[in-house]
């Protein structure tokens, strides 16, 4: 549940502001995650239960949370919130669409409103409004600690990209050849923030997003994730643009990949 506010919104296209954790051992995940990614981790005082907000060193950047009660055998994961207008009017337009509407908009008091949804294919993330119509603004690329790039891995990416386009104003950029996985297609969010979309091969849990967390260096950082008992999935692998990438599960078994611009 998002926990800060600072740009007026004014675009009809939307961008992720804000990403949570679920996990079932949250003082392991805050010690993980504070040391892999070098996030300062406070309580942020909710009532009734523990929230913790990372920051980096431009500001808060994502929070962590235990699973509740009445999810409990949940897999932990992570989830990113888009920012829109007005989270209520977002949450008909999306079943319209063909989306589905998880849990309707309710409010986070002093915070702002959110809804938990999925696209037609299935791929969970949450819509947010601020209490305040404000959003974070985004972070200087490549800040460690912040997200890096946003990935689909949709059911079938041609397919589901009209449904982004539609809801949320994403601008196609360059779709690139990936061979037999097919293409790779290049979108971009509000202030022209880039992510990518594929549809997943058969071997890949999904459909799903998956968050690119900046590091200084990937191997570094590799050697960090490994030592507090996370596991490598992919990676270290070299990817367009001369920067590395490496997919991974933390400790719980959440899974997130880590991008930096230098081995």
């Amino acid at each position: 549940m998002p926990l800060i506010g600072d740009r007026a919104v004014t675009s009809s296209a939307a961008r992720f502001v804000w990403y949570e954790l679920m996990t079932d051992d949250l003082p392991a995940a805050q010690a993980f995650y504070a040391d892999v990614l070098g996030w300062k981790l406070r309580d942020a005082g909710m009532p009734g239960f523990t929230y913790l907000v990372a920051a980096s060193a431009g500001g808060d950047r994502a929070g962590l949370m235990g699973i509740p009660p009445e999810a409990a055998g949940m897999s932990p994961f992570w989830c990113g919130y888009l920012g829109v207008a007005d989270v209520d009017a977002m949450a008909r337009r999306l079943a319209q669409e063909g989306g589905t509407v998880q849990r309707p908009p309710e409010d986070i008091p002093g915070v702002g409103r959110f809804a938990v949804v999925a696209d037609p294919q299935g791929a969970g993330f949450c819509l947010f409004t601020p209490a305040e119509g404000r959003m974070p603004p985004a972070p200087e690329a490549g800040e460690p600690g912040t997200v890096a790039w946003h990935e689909l891995y949709a059911g079938d990416m041609p397919a589901v990209f009209g449904f982004y386009e539609t809801l949320f104003g994403w601008r196609r950029d360059r779709l690139m050849d990936m061979g037999a996985m097919g293409g790779y297609q290049i979108f971009l969010q509000q202030d022209d923030l880039p992510g990518g979309m594929m549809t997943r091969t058969p071997e890949m849990p999904g459909p799903r997003w998956q968050f690119y967390f900046a590091v200084d260096a990937i191997d570094a950082a590799v050697a960090r994730l490994e030592a507090g008992g996370g596991t490598v999935l992919m990676g270290p692998h070299q990817v367009p643009g001369d920067t590395w990438v490496v997919q991974a599960r933390d400790p719980q078994g959440a899974l997130f990949a880590l991008h930096a611009a230098r081995r």
